[in-house]
């Protein structure tokens, strides 16, 4: 992937040339995206919309490879869902709070995958491989659902795949982190906009 990205701002810087040097010319060929709030002056024919085929094509690429909407995942999600008897749309909150559902997102601590499992928790789980998805969505619900059977809640649940089973244990609740208290109050907040839909 690191490729596609430094061929898009090759691409990029390219176009930046071709853009100064037109603007020296008088020509310009490069325009912004939008045109409507242009000064009336540099709204002219010799303005063309340019978007390089090339550009847009490795955009597309990198989007594909990092990035896929939650359609995707239905059937895996489901799958996962039934299987270890945990709400699908809690599953679906927990990929949007952990990874904005990017299949190969890493966290700074080395959290993998769309519900960002550490490799340790992963192994243990049975997902070889975090970057799938499937491995990583169905290892994801057990660990959860784990979670769920052993402090007997959703939220202290989300509080333990958040902060860890230690913090849960010792303060016997939400831990008081901020970052753990607002993870908690937004997976929520993503599983009633799934169920509400």
């Amino acid at each position: 992937m690191l490729e596609n990205v430094a061929a898009v701002m090759a691409r990029i810087e390219e176009i930046k040339s071709h853009f100064q040097s037109a603007q020296a010319g008088g020509e310009v060929t490069v325009a912004p995206h939008t045109t409507a709030s242009m000064p009336s002056q540099v709204q002219s024919a010799s303005v063309q919309p340019y978007f390089p085929s090339y550009l847009a094509a490795q955009l597309q690429k990198i989007g594909k490879n990092s990035i896929c909407d939650i359609s995707s995942y239905q059937d895996m999600i489901d799958s996962a869902a039934s299987k270890y008897g945990v709400d699908p749309a809690l599953i679906k909150g927990v990929i949007r709070a952990e990874s904005g559902f990017k299949s190969n997102a890493v966290s700074s601590s080395g959290a993998q995958g769309l519900m960002q499992l550490m490799p340790s928790t992963a192994d243990a789980l049975g997902c070889s491989d975090p970057f799938d998805p499937e491995q990583n969505i169905d290892a994801g619900a057990k660990y959860l659902k784990e979670q769920m059977n052993r402090f007997g809640s959703v939220e202290l649940a989300l509080a333990a795949y958040n902060a860890g089973t230690n913090a849960v244990a010792k303060y016997r609740g939400v831990p008081p982190y901020r970052e753990t208290q607002n993870y908690v109050r937004k997976v929520l907040s993503y599983r009633d906009d799934y169920l509400s839909r």
